[in-house]
């Protein structure tokens, strides 16, 4: 069915609500294809099909990467210069949200004008943070608990004029952080946690609060203030920094987390503390359900909401204090990265309850009084008695069931039955839509009777979040957008798990447990993605029954192309070879125990030679590739 005549951005929002997440990054072209920034996707995926990267893949819009760095860094700008804020904007990207090279460094580069710096955590994070910032004017800020060697390498960034600043995380830090300083002579640049009694909203809202697991109650950090006063130290001290949570969904968390932050900063202040930079965290959150709510998926508030508050929550008290305006400092990488890149894979096969005919069946003599029912029941439905319709099949199934166990009826009559029950339950789902009262037996029938799209991909490897903490994302077929999507459909990956699956998605802030796909045609490949995947997804995934990394591709716009862009980088994803490696095995020895058996196989003549070889090269062909399912 076609929906040219009807207004098809209406019609898109309804179903898949593409301008209410892709915040103007993504929209329906006129082929009917989803499209960014006039790139065409479904294109974008030919091309990598017609270059053998196999699905799925990984498809990074570095185009959509930069914007974001741009616009935060622009929005900030604007805004102090409207609010007459004194400070400047120093953001920096806290990498454990993607620490890929590419990425970082395109963050970099798209924030150099802006001095745009880097977050570490970790100590492998901040030795890549410290080999890729050059920027001697921007920060690379190092949360997360730290051991001396930690401290040696923070310290070893200062010696190169790096403005690498320690945030203590606890007390015992700062002890060791000034030993470190003295003896290798140089001058740290200290920050200090605040452990702060906001607590957080959404799924991270822990991460602040009283028994937060980061950061310095008010008696340590007074305590810190004398020991580097004492220690002459205390001109080291330029940064206050909290952290409440990732993706915060109320605008009224934030409002009261700089209230308290700030108030911290100017007490500090006044007691002599040279605080430059005040650093408010992350918790910029992403309508990934775009219901624009406080729904652990979305946020209720725009960037210039976020911003606005933070400048003019600062200056206010600020102002009222009699206290210099800081620089300020967020941590925004969810917010910079999760609309940059997606997870496109193929429908490989559709699970389908009415595909559960048997249609062999033939007239059994003898019939068992089940079978005899359960077809009359079929033959003599009628709209006027639905519901008892429905108890009568499902009694009769559940009587089929435990005849069949008992040895009652034959394995065929067991077939028939079951053939009859979903003839009748598709037959009453496709009734439902005219009922004046929808009885309590059919509530949600149509999502029980749903069909499950086969997809190849591993939830665990490329969707965690999901799994794990039931995080909502955008899930929109790539093309066939101008037309009517038939098919109620749940999700499910090619891993031998159950939870391998997606059956929440977003509706309009409801959750819905289904969603709306297109019917599959023969010899025509249905192609899907995941959208909003760029945070977190990318560099949290296991290894769950083997499938590992997937293949990734970096596209760039390009204007003079005749398809608008080009592919600049290919990323190849894990083989067997390399998943099997990582647990411990040694795919060399494998292969060489296989040929010892074949060997034997072809010396005993039960195999032949040249079969012998084909299928030892075959095997070891294997190795070499792609975990997930190839493309027929």
């Amino acid at each position: 069915m076609s929906v040219k005549d009807l207004d098809v951005n209406k019609y898109i929002e309804n179903i898949y609500h593409i301008e209410r997440w892709g915040q103007g990054h993504f929209k329906v072209n006129q082929k009917g294809n989803l499209s960014t920034q006039d790139l065409d996707i479904y294109q974008v995926v030919k091309e990598i099909v017609e270059h053998n990267i196999e699905l799925p893949v990984v498809v990074r819009f570095h185009d959509i990467l930069r914007s974001q760095v741009i616009t935060l860094n622009e929005t900030f700008n604007k805004i102090i210069n409207e609010a007459g804020y004194k400070g400047i904007y120093r953001g920096v990207y806290p990498i454990k949200v993607n620490q890929m090279r590419e990425v970082v460094e395109e963050i970099l580069d798209a924030g150099a004008p802006y001095h745009f710096g880097l977050e570490a955590g970790s100590k492998a994070e901040l030795l890549s943070v410290l080999s890729l910032n050059h920027d001697k004017e921007s920060l690379t800020v190092l949360n997360g608990y730290k051991d001396r060697e930690f401290l040696k390498l923070a310290l070893l960034g200062r010696k190169l004029g790096k403005k690498t600043v320690v945030v203590i995380e606890q007390y015992s830090e700062l002890l060791n952080l000034i030993e470190l300083a003295r003896e290798m002579d140089v001058r740290p640049l200290i920050g200090i946690r605040a452990r702060l009694s906001v607590v957080g909203s959404g799924k991270w809202s822990n991460s602040g609060g009283d028994t937060a697991k980061f950061g310095l109650t008010i008696p340590e950090i007074l305590n810190a203030l004398h020991y580097l006063r004492k220690n002459d130290y205390l001109d080291c001290l330029n940064l206050i920094h909290f952290h409440v949570g990732s993706q915060i969904t109320n605008i009224q968390t934030i409002k009261d987390v700089v209230s308290e932050g700030t108030r911290i900063y100017t007490e500090l202040k006044k007691l002599g503390a040279p605080i430059e930079y005040l650093d408010v965290g992350g918790g910029l959150g992403v309508d990934y359900d775009g219901s624009q709510s406080t729904h652990d998926s979305s946020r209720n508030y725009n960037l210039e909401n976020y911003i606005s508050d933070i400048v003019y929550g600062v200056k206010q008290l600020c102002d009222l204090e009699g206290v210099e305006h800081p620089n300020i400092v967020t941590e925004s990488g969810r917010f910079i990265t999760a609309p940059h890149s997606c997870l496109i894979t193929e429908v490989v096969d559709k699970i389908d309850y009415r595909e559960n005919e048997y249609k062999n069946a033939v007239n059994l003599n003898d019939e068992h009084i089940l079978v005899k029912n359960i077809k009359e029941l079929w033959r003599d439905i009628s709209e006027e008695d639905r519901q008892e319709s429905f108890n009568d099949a499902l009694a009769i199934k559940k009587d089929g069931d435990n005849a069949f166990k008992l040895g009652v009826i034959s394995i065929e009559e067991k077939a028939v039955i079951e053939t009859n029950f979903w003839k009748i339950c598709d037959w009453l789902k496709n009734k439902i839509g005219s009922m004046d009262f929808i009885p309590e037996e059919f509530e949600n029938f149509s999502d029980k009777l749903s069909s499950q799209y086969l997809c190849n991909f591993s939830v665990f490897q490329s969707l965690p979040d999901h799994w794990a903490i039931g995080q909502l994302i955008p899930i929109v077929p790539i093309s066939r957008l101008l037309e009517l999507p038939t098919e109620q459909c749940s999700i499910v990956d090619i891993t031998c798990d159950s939870d391998g699956k997606i059956d929440q998605f977003i509706n309009g802030g409801e959750i819905s447990r289904t969603l709306r796909l297109h019917d599959l045609k023969k010899d025509e490949p249905y192609y899907i993605g995941f959208f909003l995947t760029g945070a977190y997804q990318d560099v949290m995934g296991d290894m769950h029954n083997l499938f590992g990394r997937v293949n990734e591709v970096h596209v760039f716009s390009d204007d003079e192309d005749a398809n608008g862009f080009f592919i600049e980088t290919v990323v190849k994803g894990n083989s067997n070879r390399q998943v099997l490696s990582a647990m411990q095995y040694n795919p060399d020895l494998m292969a060489y125990s296989l040929k010892k058996e074949m060997d034997q196989k072809v010396t005993e003549k039960k195999i032949p030679s040249r079969e012998g070889v084909k299928l030892i090269n075959f095997y070891e062909k294997c190795l070499e590739g792609y975990t997930y399912l190839k493309n027929n």
